[in-house]
């Protein structure tokens, strides 16, 4: 197994698969309404749906960093404003989150080990880090998602 399989099936199981930290972020969400998604049952947190478009951001920009691209969002970019808190627009915001997963999955599996070792433009570490990022990144956003959908539903 090389090691972009290795990383491949820890994005998986973070996703979608057999994941030790508990359920997997597509399960967490499955069920998941769009009143749900933009109620902020804690005062000054993110919402459900804001943190679903930051992860949508960052799937997008680890697959154009991997590309090469310089990217260095400031905070309103990865963290868009939800402007529609409708049962379509949270449908549109789950269905841009699994086409950007899909995309950045495709990018992955066409790596090879020796790429993790390129530079990230515009920063002091590799695409290994990048990608290991990116993946604790999508693990600390899904327990945030449980904990405040427990609390919606409490």
């Amino acid at each position: 197994m090389t090691e972009i399989d290795r990383i491949l099936d820890q994005f998986q199981r973070g996703w979608d698969g057999d994941a030790w930290h508990g359920p997997p972020l597509q399960e967490i969400l499955r069920d998941v309404t769009a009143s749900e998604a933009n109620a902020r049952p804690i005062a000054g947190s993110h919402t459900i749906a804001e943190i679903v478009q930051h992860l949508s951001y960052w799937r997008w920009a680890t697959v154009e960093r991997v590309a090469g691209k310089l990217v260095s969002p400031q905070h309103d970019e990865q963290w868009p404003a939800v402007r529609d808190a409708s049962e379509s627009a949270w449908q549109e915001a789950l269905a841009l989150l699994e086409s950007r997963h899909q995309a950045m999955m495709h990018t992955l599996k066409n790596l090879s080990d020796a790429q993790l070792s390129q530079p990230i433009a515009g920063r002091n570490y590799d695409v290994y880090v990048q990608l290991h990022g990116t993946l604790q990144h999508d693990l600390y956003h899904a327990g945030q998602i449980a904990l405040l959908k427990r609390a919606v539903r409490a």
